[in-house]
């Protein structure tokens, strides 16, 4: 039925009828897969996993999931960041996700573009010496840029033969770090506000009154911090060595 609607297109686009009769029809019947956060069990799992790629370094597969853990960033996100993405604002260290236009990669969305406080967890892991170790212009070593031009291309399909190989269910995903990362700042104790996680994760605003767009934009960093800070994990997920 799909290629049908293809071909009725083209006989439209060719004048030889007046209409597409296959147009507004929705033709997918299978089961979608609801992606969902991670369980620290299956975190574990992951972390105690062995590593058998030999497209993408161990080290590298664990640098990227610690940060995607630690910020909610997505996997494009993490592996075009440049070593003059880490920058302090206002005495805070911080990721800046921002297009780069020598590639031509940019944030998927406006709200994209964003400041995120490093998580104290990954100045430990020694995240900030990246900054002056790495050869090259990326922040995460290790990586080659496909034919399409998308960075990390290769450590998404690892990951995805990963997660089969050890039993993951088809609901984890590597952007269920995001999920997770915004399902723990909605339930945090702490004094965090909705916008601020918005901010944080470069997800729209619910609502776009001028209020909440100006707020948005006035959101000082040391918010943002507190509410990145309100990411934890179990001491027995992410064991020093293993991510």
């Amino acid at each position: 039925m799909m290629r049908l609607s293809d071909l009725w297109n083209q006989l439209h686009q060719r004048e030889l009828v007046t209409r597409n009769p296959w147009t507004g029809w929705n033709f997918e019947n299978g089961q979608k897969t609801v992606r969902r956060s991670w369980t620290a069990k299956e975190l574990a799992l992951l972390a105690s996993a062995s590593w058998h790629s030999t497209s993408v370094p161990e080290q590298t597969f664990r640098l990227v999931t610690l940060i995607a853990a630690y910020s909610g960033m997505r996997l494009g996100e993490i592996c075009t960041l440049r070593t003059e993405d880490i920058q302090s604002v206002g005495g805070i260290p911080c990721f800046l996700i921002r297009p780069h236009s020598e590639t031509g990669w940019a944030p998927k969305t406006e709200a994209g573009t964003r400041t995120v406080p490093v998580h104290s967890k990954l100045i430990e892991a020694g995240i900030l010496t990246l900054k002056d170790t790495t050869d090259g212009p990326y922040l995460v070593p290790g990586l080659e840029t496909s034919k399409q031009g998308v960075r990390g291309a290769a450590l998404g399909r690892a990951f995805s033969l990963l997660k089969t190989r050890i039993g993951l269910p088809a609901e984890i995903t590597f952007h269920s770090f995001r999920h997770t990362v915004s399902t723990q700042l909605r339930n945090a104790d702490a004094n965090i506000r909705e916008v601020w996680i918005d901010r944080l994760l470069g997800h729209e605003a619910t609502h776009k009154s001028q209020g909440t767009t100006t707020y948005l934009t006035s959101i000082s960093t040391a918010n943002l911090l507190q509410t990145i800070e309100a990411i934890s994990y179990p001491e027995t997920v992410f064991k020093k060595g293993t991510i």
